[in-house]
């Protein structure tokens, strides 16, 4: 892999050191020329114009083609924005709906108090993550035998939705329901698939754990209540269910592998920079501006001494044959990232 990435720099600087090149022997040409013959400098001062107005051309073009282009993104944006506010609003219902989960008496007798009390520090992460050693709490936890048929798993991956940040300790009294999601946060519930525990208890090994796991003793109003805000997540996934295993698993299912992705992703484009597209374009546009507008129209207001005119051809000249050059390396690489 290095070796690769080592050829592929390699590559990508040769169009760069041939355009320096390029400049460096057409300044040396030119500045010769002019000392060797000198009517030359007056070729240049009348070319000038024509030079002016091609590179002024080229630049509107790009000005132009990066001013739809920001349209273009500011509209996008503002329609990212929009759905990310929605699926944030999906997630806040769904750690709602784990938040009555978690206080309902559906789980065994001493439980909370084993979790919640003699394992205060501890969080699903750390138990997940255990084979960095980062944590000797989590490798005492899975060495030592409980008594919960395993149940003890479920309810820290559940506690883990409710927190908001991987290092949280204990949770808050009130849940929290920011407006972004820490990113962090986010990476932690993909990594380790969290609401999978849903669908695996209460879906493919629901036989096994029925007994340890009693959703009949959720109050009815919760029921209602987890029923309310499942349709509210998505009306047409949950519509007509009833509060069973069945909607569980498929509750689990839906948020950890549907809502929390497209959390991630959502957020990852709303904070994604300008697009290194645009700032190529934003970087020629810019030469051609300097050195094929401004600097010969210096030269022809101020009289300013021909070496700069000399600077400008070359530089233009050799920007013209790194965009030739790199374009379509460029354009590639953008549309496969």
């Amino acid at each position: 892999m290095k070796k690769k990435s080592f050829f592929r720099d390699i590559f990508t600087l040769i169009p760069l050191v041939f355009s320096g090149l390029i400049c460096i022997t057409l300044i040396f040409l030119l500045w010769q020329k002019t000392l060797a013959i000198p009517d030359f400098i007056e070729v240049l001062g009348n070319a000038s114009t024509i030079f002016i107005s091609i590179s002024g051309f080229l630049a509107a073009i790009i000005m132009v083609y990066l001013a739809f282009s920001a349209l273009g993104l500011k509209n996008n944006r503002v329609l990212v924005i929009d759905n990310l506010s929605k699926i944030t609003q999906k997630v806040h219902n769904f750690r709602e709906i784990v938040g009555l989960l978690l206080q309902s008496k559906m789980w065994l007798p001493g439980l909370k108090d084993y979790i919640d009390d003699e394992y205060e520090g501890l969080n699903f992460f750390e138990v997940k993550e255990f084979y960095k050693g980062k944590s000797k709490l989590a490798i005492e936890f899975l060495q030592e035998s409980h008594h919960y048929g395993d149940t003890e798993n479920l309810y820290l991956e559940l506690k883990s939705l409710l927190m908001t940040k991987p290092k949280e300790r204990k949770l808050p009294k009130n849940m929290q329901f920011p407006k972004i999601y820490d990113k962090a946060i986010i990476e932690k519930w993909l990594e380790h698939k969290c609401g999978t525990g849903l669908l695996y208890y209460f879906g493919y090994k629901f036989g096994v754990y029925k007994e340890t796991l009693d959703i009949e003793s959720v109050f009815e109003r919760h029921q209602e209540k987890i029923i309310a805000l499942a349709n509210s997540i998505d009306s047409e996934v949950f519509e007509d269910s009833s509060f069973n295993e069945v909607f569980l698993s498929k509750l689990g299912d839906y948020m950890s592998n549907d809502i929390i992705p497209k959390l991630y992703q959502l957020q990852e484009d709303a904070t994604t920079e300008m697009p290194k597209l645009l700032q190529y374009m934003y970087g020629i546009f810019l030469f051609l501006v300097l050195f094929g507008v401004l600097i010969p129209l210096a030269f022809l207001l101020f009289n300013l001494p021909i070496l700069l005119l000399i600077i400008s051809y070359a530089t233009i000249v050799s920007i013209i044959f790194y965009l030739a050059t790199t374009f379509y390396q460029f354009l590639s690489k953008e549309i496969n990232s």
